[in-house]
């Protein structure tokens, strides 16, 4: 790894760290010599980049301090277009072109020497489940119910074809090989469910706000459900509409 490519390395661990970071820890992450990561520091620090700390204490980047947003590496940049084209094929139709929009953004203002990148296919996605062709719910304003925090009413089919009609808060969209599942709670069950996309028919976003933060929701999901169950031919995870205690819909 370059000079320069370290240093920014540096940087972006200290952004993405919660507390201080010993230069060992550096050190062991870039694979360098303590002697090494020292002087880096103290070049990152000579280019009045705020970096506080010492050997010994551990080092902390001053809030407020960034990169230049397209400051890419090679490995961050095929990460980017890895995820971007798994979403391109998996994704709902909106976010598939917004896949397709980002890696055409990313081939205007990346550097020269990463460009490519964007023709090689050594790293692709491989699916051998095609999404069901009865999903055709529009997902991009359930997207905007979770991002803005608001109940949705769903009409919703269960396993057996039976109807019902729900007011839920849904939390996450789980974008799976075979099927997309939103979670969330539901007021019907009074309980945490998995709704299936392809099973709801209707949708509709209330202009009524979720109680409380949706981490604390999240939290809760987390400690109550059960490992989802596996598919018995294929070993998948196969999402139902169940509760902490394995109750289905």
């Amino acid at each position: 790894m370059r000079r320069t490519e370290r240093l920014f390395q540096i940087i972006q661990i200290l952004r993405r760290s919660r507390g201080p970071v010993t230069g060992r820890a550096l050190a062991e992450e870039l694979e360098i010599a303590p002697r090494t990561l020292y002087r880096d520091m103290a070049e990152l620090m000579a280019q009045r980049v705020p970096v506080r700390g010492e050997a010994g204490t551990g080092y902390v980047l001053d809030q407020g301090y960034d990169l230049p947003p397209l400051m890419l590496t090679a490995d961050e940049l095929e990460a980017a277009l890895l995820g971007a084209a798994w979403v391109a094929r998996r994704g709902d139709a909106a976010l598939a072109r917004s896949a397709r929009d980002l890696v055409a953004k990313l081939g205007a203002v990346i550097p020269q020497d990463l460009r490519p990148l964007l023709l090689d296919d050594s790293l692709r996605p491989v699916s051998f489940a095609a999404p069901p062709p009865s999903d055709t719910l529009d997902m991009a304003p359930l997207r905007q119910a979770i991002r803005h925090r608001r109940k949705v009413d769903i009409t919703y089919a269960d396993g057996k074809g039976a109807i019902s009609q729900r007011r839920i808060w849904p939390i996450f969209i789980a974008y799976m090989e075979e099927v997309r599942v939103v979670a969330g709670w539901c007021e019907l069950r009074g309980d945490f469910r998995h709704f299936r996309t392809d099973r709801i028919r209707a949708l509709a976003v209330t202009d009524q706000p979720l109680p409380g933060r949706r981490a604390e929701l999240l939290a809760r999901w987390q400690a109550t459900m059960p490992p989802l169950p596996r598919h018995p031919q294929s070993g998948a995870r196969q999402p139902e509409e169940r509760g902490p205690h394995g109750a289905a819909d």
